[in-house]
């Protein structure tokens, strides 16, 4: 066989442990499938001393990360790290140096992968990242390879497993979201500090990365509009059932045409809570598994569906990544790399078309329907259904929008709360994959 590959592991937590457990015992499978030896040089660590889950040998484990990304025998860096810095530093000396890199950085990725790509540009390195996005389910290669010839009109997706945890368990178990946040800690599903799932940050990073391969446009995690999951409650959950719908937090990007030029388009990109029809393929989407729906002119509808997450799920990923840059280092060739001719503008939320479940605690007398459906045509917005539930001091209206702006829909829940009538709006939550 050809000479061997050096790869050097940024990183030995849940994911980079795994990725080096895979290097060492299938050492083997990978020489043959790469054509040439993978050697395992280092791992950069923050403290010799720490657990692992994984024993790797003490020759290979240093502390000086900037050191072993700069050597020159060093053909592929692994980068596990997480966070900006000293990640994006790492990377781009690993770059500099000669070397290919494989991320699963996403939250780097969305803040500035702009400068990592220019940089694997101007080195002629290939920078891959298959695994910051829905770790073992393969979607950003189909986006950026397999359907290269298609033109993709939307990506809708659950993409982060801990918020789809506890949405599932409110919805088939009645859970409150403290107790199914507290069931998710405890199997290990969410960090102590859950923010970055629960408030949407992990999964508008992810629909950053998504929008940028699907529409060939630069799309930044500040691009994408983001709620989170913590203000969703049993009611919402149970009204989501009665009208055959279950409530999922998506990540959402799509085409719509550009208001100040219809002839062009323009990308809307955003994560929150929505309700689906539970006829729709995500809707089965269970505990804390992920799956990304794609829709394209030609090839139509596809979805893609897996254990978004997780050290080994994720080390599949990383080493698919590894094995194609080892492939490319050896034929003196390089993969694609970024893709932003489009350069399609980003909509703010405002401009993007949604609808609305709205629940309204109003006065049981006469003239209260007729007083918000106006409220409702005041701004420009068509009621879709409305149902009444409870009398006297329990009345309470249910309307479901037809497709308006975000903004109009945003001003007519506002008039609401303003409305003599109108006691409380208890509930404001988008529908998503029904007819509009």
């Amino acid at each position: 066989m050809s000479s061997p590959v050096k790869v050097a592991v940024l990183g030995c937590g849940s994911v980079g442990s795994q990725v080096v457990r895979l290097l060492l015992e299938q050492s083997a499978d990978l020489a043959a499938r790469v054509g040439a030896p993978v050697e395992l040089v280092g791992v950069a660590v923050r403290r010799l001393d720490s657990p692992r889950e994984v024993e790797v040998p003490a020759g290979l484990l240093t502390t000086d990360a900037a050191g072993l990304v700069a050597r020159e025998d060093v053909d592929v860096v692994v980068e596990v790290i997480g966070g900006i810095e000293p990640a994006r530093s790492l990377i781009l000396s690993a770059l500099e140096h000669g070397a290919s890199v494989v991320s699963a950085n996403k939250a780097l990725l969305a803040e500035d992968g702009a400068t990592l790509f220019e940089a694997a540009e101007k080195a002629g390195r290939d920078l891959y990242y298959e695994a910051a996005v829905a770790g073992a389910i393969p979607i950003l290669r189909p986006l950026r390879e397999s359907l290269a010839g298609d033109r993709v009109t939307r990506v809708l997706g659950i993409v982060n497993g801990t918020t789809n945890f506890i949405l599932d368990k409110m919805d088939t178990q009645g859970s409150g979201f403290a107790e199914a946040l507290g069931e998710a800690q405890e199997l290990g599903y969410a960090e102590a500090d859950p923010t970055a799932d629960v408030e949407g940050f992990d999964a508008a990073a992810k629909a950053a990365i998504l929008a940028s391969l699907a529409f060939h446009s630069r799309v930044t995690a500040a691009d994408v509009h983001r709620e989170g999951i913590a203000e969703v409650s049993a009611a919402d959950v149970a009204s989501a059932r009665e009208m055959g719908c279950v409530v999922k937090l998506l990540a959402i990007c799509e085409l719509r045409p550009d208001p100040e030029d219809p002839t062009q388009e323009a990308v809307a990109a955003r994560v929150h809570p929505a309700m689906i029809p539970r006829s729709h393929p995500l809707a089965s989407v269970r505990e804390a598994y992920n799956a990304v729906f794609v829709e394209s002119d030609a090839a139509g509808q596809l979805m893609f569906y897996g254990p978004g997450a997780g050290g080994s799920p994720t080390a599949s990923a990383v080493l698919g990544d590894l094995v194609t840059v080892a492939r490319n280092r050896r034929a003196g060739t390089r993969g694609a790399g970024e893709s932003a001719y489009a350069d399609r503008p980003v909509l703010p939320m405002g401009l993007t078309r949604t609808r609305y479940h709205v629940a309204i605690d109003v006065d049981d007398r006469a003239g209260v329907l007729a007083s918000v459906a106006q409220a409702f045509a005041e701004h420009g917005v068509s009621i879709q259904t409305v149902r009444q539930e409870g009398r006297d001091d329990d009345a309470q209206l249910v309307v479901v929008s037809h497709a308006a702006t975000d903004a109009q829909l945003s001003a007519t829940v506002d008039h609401l709360r303003g409305m003599e009538i109108v006691r409380e709006v208890t509930s404001v939550m988008r529908v998503e994959g029904a007819d509009e």
